[in-house]
């Protein structure tokens, strides 16, 4: 915040600098109006931080109050600062470009309330162009440049915290391994003190009490030998390789084992599913186990439906359970853990019963499809395929890599750089067809014909000449024509579009026309 503060003050310190140095250069002058000027800019300030927009058109307002040309010495370095702000600070583009035609409109205005050229409202919009939103595009471009090297950034802390993840994985994989390797060396070598302390339990020669501590010896043995096994067989669940074994429970018997549970299934199609690739069985067997257990445990109570549908090609599994009687539909469940580890009903999961599922099928070459039902309830459906060896789906969903994201984010840059280079270039294209354009009008808008030339009698009134001479006349007298008459207030009018000399001269005094003279 510090830090903040110093830079406003420098910043203000630097716009005002011209203001005041403007004031000193006229003797003083109205005291009052660069103080009025340096306190609006110090607002401005404050408020580029919140709202960058708010401060540009604060110092605009400044500049159309000194002159209708938008253009002054004073606080052309504020409009420049300003636009740039506003296209650092400011993360949409629109609101700016709305600004910026608002701010042409009001000029427009201005220009024509106060009866003023057109070529008046061209210097401003060229100041607008060329002050205001050049710098405002400068601005943008460091904005999306600093964008990029923060997003560099992020992805390189992201694709750190991935190889972290990776080398935990690594570890634990390989801890796991170990614990294998654990098993069945420590597993052998019990086995052996097992079998030799049962020897020795039987051994004639030893005494009542050595073969009883022979036997304790035995079982103590034993003991270790089937706690290793459940604690390895624990690690070794988490494996990414599933056994390939077909378990020995039919679709079938799944259900009917549901069904003396106390759930209300029922079973269409063939239970048996045989004739199937033994991972295709492992899935089938699998997705309606976990199907039904969450059933079970999100809506106790509620009927549920096992279809199985066989083609030449596929088996379709689809497992359908209504709401629960209490009116509570069931959501994503959170699901059971591996096949064989849950007994229905009921059952503790980790809620990513249905992502293992999922890549179980995936792997087995099929698709799952889940979600809640319409008018409540939540459907499961598997799709595997009938014949064995089929590949594995892609894992579908997958986010793009690091380097397709930075290169979008590359491309996005390079784009509004390009848009930073031809965006001006095409408005200043425009401005100077729209200064054409004006320019060729104000000189039509300045030609007088010779009959009304003729129709202009000296001594009438200014009024209906003036009706009948053009709405504008030239800016001043044209270079080489001699000087209008002393006292009178001359208007200069061209004899054709693109002709200074020779031009019409009307002169007037005293609300009547004095003089009248072509201007060679």
């Amino acid at each position: 915040m510090r830090r903040e503060r110093i830079t406003d003050l420098a910043l203000w310190a630097l716009i005002c600098a011209p203001v005041v140095l403007r004031a000193v250069a006229d003797g003083g002058g109205e005291w009052w109006r660069p103080v009025a000027g340096s306190m609006v800019l110090g607002a401005a300030v404050g408020l580029s931080r919140g709202r960058p927009l708010t401060a540009l058109l604060l110092a605009l307002a400044l500049g159309l109050s000194v002159t209708p040309r938008l253009w002054s010495p004073e606080y052309a370095t504020a409009l420049a600062v300003f636009g740039c702000l506003a296209g650092r600070r400011t993360a949409l583009a629109r609101p700016a470009l709305h600004a910026f035609a608002g701010t042409a409109a009001v000029g427009l205005l201005i220009t024509l309330a106060a009866r003023l050229d057109l070529r008046t409202w061209l210097v401003q919009l060229s100041t607008l162009a060329f002050a205001v939103m050049v710098p405002w595009l400068l601005g943008r471009y460091v904005r999306q440049y600093a964008q990029l090297v923060d997003t560099g950034w992020l992805l390189a802390g992201r694709l750190e915290r991935e190889q972290g993840v990776a080398a935990d994985r690594a570890r634990l994989l390989e801890r796991a391994r170990i614990a294998g390797d654990m098993h069945d060396s420590l597993g052998h070598d019990l086995s052996l003190i097992a079998v030799r302390a049962a020897a020795l339990e039987v051994d004639p020669s030893l005494s009542g009490q050595q073969q009883g501590a022979a036997g304790e010896l035995r079982a103590a043995a034993g003991e270790a030998t089937a706690r290793l096994r459940d604690i390895i067989g624990v690690l070794r669940e988490s494996d990414v390789a599933a056994p390939a074994s077909p378990p020995g429970e039919t679709v079938a018997e799944q259900v009917d084992r549901a069904r003396r549970s106390g759930m209300d299934v029922a079973l269409s199609g063939d239970g048996t599913a045989g004739g199937l690739a033994p991972m295709t069985v492992r899935a089938v067997h699998r997705t309606v186990q976990e199907s039904l257990t969450n059933a079970a445990r999100h809506a106790p109570g509620a009927p549920v439906e096992v279809r199985l549908v066989q083609s030449d090609s596929a088996l379709t599994v689809t497992v359908t359970s209504a709401a629960g009687p209490a009116g509570l539909p069931p959501g994503p469940p959170a699901e059971s853990g591996r096949a064989g580890a849950v007994e229905l009903p009921g059952g503790t999961g980790g809620g990513t019963g249905l992502v293992g599922l999922d890549e179980r099928i995936r792997l087995a070459g099929g698709v799952l499809r889940h979600g809640p039902l319409p008018g409540g309830g939540f459907d499961v459906c598997a799709t595997l395929p009938r014949a064995p060896g089929a590949a594995p789906l892609a894992i579908p969903g997958a986010s793009p890599s690091s380097a397709q994201e930075l290169a979008r984010a590359r491309q996005q840059v390079r784009r509004r750089l390009k848009q930073a280079i031809w965006v001006p270039l095409a408005a200043t294209a425009a401005l100077g067809v729209l200064i054409g354009a004006v320019g060729l009008a104000a000189r039509y808008g300045t030609v007088l014909d010779r009959a009304r030339y003729d129709l202009v009698r000296v001594g009438d009134p200014a009024g209906p000449v003036g009706a009948r001479l053009p709405g504008h006349a030239m800016g001043g007298a044209p270079g080489g024509a001699p000087p209008a008459p002393a006292g009178q207030n001359c208007r200069y009018y061209r004899t054709g579009p693109f002709t200074e000399l020779p031009a019409y001269r009307v002169c007037f005094r005293g609300g009547t026309v004095a003089s009248k003279a072509v201007v060679r």
